[in-house]
């Protein structure tokens, strides 16, 4: 492998521009190319950035050194496997997959080549900078919300996969506890799909969690509210601020940090940094991903069987 990731985006979206951006930017890569079955987009996208752009997927994969999969979760799984079979490193946008099969493939081709799997749940990168993951106390109770207006993005999915998945990885990541129960209801809305969904989950130590999540809201709203024996914690995602009344100091300056200022190059970096052996592990593993998938599909099925 060059000393110079030479850094390949599949996905010529939103979430791809982010990441190929990264690449172009962040030091010991640089961004090769661009895959997208549109060709067009993909030039759009590396063009600009210096890479070049396929249609051709294993093309695309002969040139470059480690992987972003950030197309429609529908794909995820197909591409991360295609690009672990030719060898190379992959950072997955989150879900893992939208099956639990896919992802244990995932895991076990990474695992059969001994290759590092990265998967995209970012706002991991604030708890550690706030200092959350520190405080020694199991939660006991947990509500999240997260709520955004329509968009056309991500309604290949539910509302669960799309939006409520973050709160979920973020409460398995606090809690060392299983979950055990889901109880869920929802809407069906203009993606044919759930677009709004609040679910309450038992874990086997009796944290109770509650995640609210809608992509049909008049607004933004991004809150979590996390009990501890000892006091609360509450964090406002949008506006960065947070209030804490356990005895456990949090970095009231962490939003100054730079890993807080950038979730996503935080996150790429330490994809890389664990590529290149200088990390025992990206921050969120396959098998991390594959936790808060299991979790989410868990809230699907109770949702359908509310029906």
């Amino acid at each position: 492998m060059s000393a110079t990731l030479r850094g390949g985006v599949i996905g010529a979206g939103v979430f791809g521009g982010h990441h190929a951006r990264k690449y172009a930017s962040l030091p010991g890569t640089r961004l090769i190319a661009v895959y997208d079955a549109d060709l067009g987009r993909a030039e759009a996208l590396a063009g600009p950035l210096g890479g070049q752009a396929f249609a051709d997927l294993d093309a695309f994969l002969a040139t470059v050194d480690v992987v972003t999969v950030a197309s429609p979760a529908t794909f995820h799984a197909a591409q991360a496997l295609a690009a672990l079979r030719a060898g190379k490193p992959v950072y997955v946008e989150k879900p893992i997959g939208v099956a639990l099969g896919e992802a244990d493939e995932i895991i076990a081709e990474a695992d059969r080549r001994g290759l590092v799997v990265a998967i995209g749940h970012q706002q991991r990168v604030v708890f550690q900078a706030m200092g959350l993951f520190d405080i020694p106390e199991q939660p006991l109770s947990l509500e999240a919300v997260r709520h955004g207006p329509p968009s056309e993005r991500s309604l290949d999915v539910s509302v669960v996969l799309d939006l409520m998945i973050h709160d979920l990885d973020l409460a398995l990541s606090l809690s060392g506890a299983q979950p055990v129960t889901a109880e869920a209801e929802g809407v069906i809305d203009f993606s044919g799909g759930w677009d709004a969904a609040r679910a309450e989950i038992t874990f086997d130590d009796g944290l109770v969690a509650v995640f609210d999540a809608s992509r049909r809201a008049e607004g933004f709203k991004r809150t979590m509210r996390i009990a501890y024996p000892s006091g609360e914690v509450e964090v406002d995602f949008l506006t960065h601020a947070f209030r804490n009344t356990t005895p456990y100091a949090l970095n009231p300056d962490y939003d100054d940090t730079p890993a807080a200022k950038d979730q996503l190059a935080a996150s790429v970096e330490a994809f890389l940094r664990a590529v290149r052996g200088e990390a025992p592990r990206p921050i969120v593993t396959a098998g991390e991903g594959a936790r808060a998938l299991d979790l989410a599909l868990a809230v699907e099925q109770a949702l359908e069987a509310g029906r």
